[in-house]
């Protein structure tokens, strides 16, 4: 290659690495949204303009998957002491116990006001869901897996959440029954595989979807809205909706005796 065209290969490579490292950060976090979490914060050593383009992803996802414990600690402390802003989707699953560091975990989590959170966190005991999670304002849609939902004394309700999912999980009459009040944009209900829960008292004006997959002896519907709900319960289980629902749109209620 003659010297001149070897300098206009190398100034058009300049020009094109530069206008990557010129990038505005969402549109950067968006780009390492594709990657995984891991081999995103990778990137931060390619140079000093994308040390910490990571940490303005939209979305964060970890998965133990072959990590050893002790690394997936520490990628997850890492991840949630050193994002910055508001993270729009947190995701993390894992079949090894976290219980010691959860709370914690969650306390960081809360600090960043997420709007969609999904744990999976499957191994060992249920995880006690800390208060710091009820009093995140802006929370959408959590959904929830191998937990304990016990409500702090103070708790002012979701007022922006509109999808909830919760699966082998425990929790009380009184505690579900105001979670779900206290939610009154929520449209979908998805509540799967509990125990502590005798009487399901559900009101929510603006529930369209509702599934009850569990052992329960009675369930009280008020949801003038709802337009789809299956529900899978114990023989003894009494299924009714105290209040009709809205006028001028089909329903579908199935209800699925063991």
């Amino acid at each position: 290659m003659s010297t001149c065209k070897k300098a206009r290969a190398e100034a058009t490579s300049f020009v094109g690495s530069d206008r990557l490292s010129s990038l505005p950060p969402e549109i950067k976090g968006d780009i390492l949204s594709r990657l995984k979490v891991e081999e995103a914060v990778r990137t931060s050593i390619l140079s000093s303009t994308w040390r910490d383009a990571w940490a303005n992803m939209p979305a964060i996802s970890l998965r133990n998957g072959d990590f050893a414990r002790t690394k997936f600690v520490m990628l997850v402390d890492m991840v949630l002491a050193l994002y910055k802003g508001t993270i729009e989707e947190f995701d993390i699953s894992g079949k090894r116990s976290y219980h010691d560091e959860f709370a914690r975990w969650m306390l960081m989590l809360s600090r960043r006001s997420p709007r969609s959170v999904v744990i999976k966190l499957n191994s060992g005991l249920e995880y006690r869901i800390p208060s710091c999670l009820f009093s995140i304002v802006d929370l959408k849609s959590p959904r929830l897996k191998n937990c304990i939902i016990s409500l702090p004394r103070v708790f002012q309700g979701f007022k922006r959440l509109t999808y909830l999912s919760l699966s082998i999980f425990s929790s009380t009459d009184r505690d579900i029954q105001n979670l779900i009040s206290f939610c009154p944009e929520l449209t979908d209900l998805r509540l799967t595989s509990f125990e502590g829960i005798n009487c399901l008292n559900i009101q929510a004006p603006k529930l369209e979807y509702l599934c009850v997959v569990g052992d329960i002896e009675d369930i009280n519907l008020d949801a003038p809205n709802l337009d789809e709900a299956i529900l899978c319960l114990d023989q003894k289980a009494k299924s009714y909706q105290s209040v009709p629902v809205a006028h001028n749109k089909e329903s579908n209620v199935t209800s699925l005796e063991s």
